[in-house]
């Protein structure tokens, strides 16, 4: 591809961007076939604004990625650093898109100094033209105003020096930026009528300068309606506002279509005509939700829906868009205070936000009351169901666990004279098999096992555990053993640990003496601990209730019932 074919290319992608976004697409393409890095570059770079034009921030990010990387690929020269002036122009401009308010800046202000290096008038009238918006964004109106007149006074200095078809789009942008800070200042300079008739001047200009540039002619003849608006001419304003709505309509244009329908919507509603203003903003509600167009417009959708459905005594709806109005306004107002320092975001002006808080309170007294017997009634039914079906299933288990001990013990109590203690072999034989490996290595011969056993039966009868030194080294020195013997039959004959077998002895006493003994029932629960040897009662309890599941005293609770 010749030099001359390329700048004709990108002037015709730069033109593209005011006027048809899919035309430039197509003219990016035919850039990228070059075998020139520096105009495959190019192509990505363009190529991923107009994705961030389409809303499709991913293919945008992936697509100036790849144009940077291209870049690398050529060699040092005045090209090369003018390519990565234009580069950051179109981050820039993506981040202005996505409202990254400080990253749009930082790229304008690094594209700007390599324009003044390079002495590069044309791309610097482009980025002063681009800072102005950043100041515009962040409510710099009077830096922004004058930024663009100097960059339209030395647009028309080197007029000559542009082509035909890029003056003109200088010109129309330039001037449809002026409008948009004369538009702006109104507001913060205490509606001063002058900067609307400035701002209607340069609205005029931009529309004579956009004959080939339709989205530049759109905004600018939208932004005129909204002068006509601002001066209460509503006639004239509601018939620009018509014939973009029709446009945008038939050409599939939603972000026309979003404005447009926004702001006869409002128009409709300052007219006092609800059910026209509400045709119109629900269509804003429901573009939104597809496209997520402008979040300043939805935020005031929501805030005129919320009045009209006040007006018409319907506190459900008034409420529902009450809460979308202060969800939306903090996410906004969050992202803005972090992207610019000086950003004054605010709907109209606090007596807004205020309004809308009392708006929000009024709906919500009309419906707050009965929703919340509702759900205090229903909340109170289930804290009584649940609590009841608690105490019924806790009631039958400690029930069914007391009867099974009961029983349990009643029955070894018959039995206690027909059959000896200890295990039988098949018992023994399972025991050993479970025991750790360590254990078995023990070699003791069965007569000196048997007398260690018969030993401790006997301290058994005796009831010698209910001693509160009943240890393991009492033991061993009482039946005169060490204590690696004692562990050893005790682990063999009982399955257990010394410490299990001396809690089980005192704890089954326990049982025992509360099942025959009804004085014994009326003993505290530290009388019972220390009864069998434990030195308080909490360890006493642990121990108990480990073994039957209850406390001893919900134990002789049940006892006493079925006495």
């Amino acid at each position: 591809m010749s030099d001359k074919q390329y700048v004709l290319l990108q002037d015709k992608v730069t033109s593209s961007i005011n006027s048809n976004v899919d035309s430039g697409f197509v003219y990016v393409n035919r850039i990228e076939q070059s075998g020139n890095y520096l105009h495959k570059a190019f192509a990505s770079g363009a190529k991923a604004y107009l994705y961030q034009l389409k809303g499709d921030s991913i293919k945008s990010k992936l697509s100036y990625e790849r144009a940077f990387e291209t870049l690398e690929k050529v060699r040092k020269s005045k090209e090369k650093r003018i390519l990565t002036a234009d580069l950051l122009n179109y981050g820039g401009l993506i981040d202005w898109q996505k409202n990254n308010l400080r990253q749009a800046f930082d790229k304008f202000e690094k594209g700007l100094n390599i324009a003044n290096e390079e002495n590069d008038q044309i791309r610097k009238v482009k980025f002063y033209m681009n800072i102005s918006l950043i100041n515009i964004e962040v409510g710099n109106y009077k830096s922004a105003i004058i930024s663009l007149k100097e960059s339209n006074k030395i647009t028309d200095q080197i007029k000559y020096s542009f082509s035909e078809e890029k003056f003109t789009n200088y010109k129309s942008n330039i001037n449809f930026n002026l409008g948009r800070a004369y538009e702006k200042s109104y507001g913060k300079n205490n509606l001063n009528p002058k900067f609307l008739d400035s701002a209607k001047h340069y609205y005029i200009k931009a529309i004579s300068y956009s004959k080939n540039y339709l989205n530049t002619k759109l905004n600018s003849k939208m932004s005129l309606g909204n002068i006509y608006y601002m001066k209460n001419d509503l006639p004239n304003a509601e018939k620009i506002y018509y014939d973009i709505f029709l446009y945008s309509k038939e050409n599939n244009s939603p972000r026309e279509f979003f404005t447009a329908s926004y702001n006869l919507g409002c128009l409709f509603f300052k007219a006092k005509e609800y059910d026209k203003s509400l045709h119109f903003l629900k269509k804003v509600d429901s573009i939104y939700q597809i496209n997520k167009v402008n979040d300043l417009d939805y935020i005031n959708s929501n805030y005129y829906l919320a009045k009209i459905y006040t007006i018409k005594n319907n506190p459900q709806e008034a409420l529902m868009f009450s809460e979308k109005y202060f969800d939306k306004f903090e996410q906004v107002q969050s992202k803005l205070n972090n992207e610019a320092l000086e950003v004054n975001f605010r709907l109209g002006n606090v007596n807004v936000k205020k309004e809308m808080e009392e708006l929000k309170s009024k709906n919500e007294n009309k419906i707050r009351f009965w929703n919340l017997m509702l759900f205090l009634f229903i909340a109170v039914l289930l804290v009584l169901i649940i609590l009841y079906i608690r105490g019924v299933k806790k009631k039958r288990e400690t029930d069914k666990k007391v009867n099974a001990l009961i029983e349990e013990y009643k029955l070894k109590l018959e039995m206690k004279n027909s059959h000896t203690e200890g295990f039988d072999e098949d018992d023994e034989r399972k025991v050993v098999e479970e025991m750790p490996k360590i254990v078995t290595k023990l070699n003791l011969d069965l007569e000196k096992e048997e007398e260690i056993f018969e030993k401790l039966k006997l301290l058994e009868r005796k009831f010698y555990y209910l001693n509160s030194d009943f240890t393991q080294q009492s033991v061993a020195k009482k039946i005169k053993t060490n204590t690696s013997y004692l562990s050893y039959v005790v682990n063999k004959r009982f399955g257990k640990s010394f410490s299990e077998y001396s809690n089980e002895l005192k704890i089954n006493y326990v049982i025992n003496k509360l099942i025959t003994d009804s004085k014994y029932r009326k003993y505290s629960t530290q009388a019972l601990a220390e009864s069998v040897g434990f030195k308080n009662a909490v360890s006493f309890t642990k121990s108990f209730s480990k073994r039957t599941g209850v406390t001893p005293m919900q134990f002789v609770k049940k006892i006493d019932e079925t006495s």
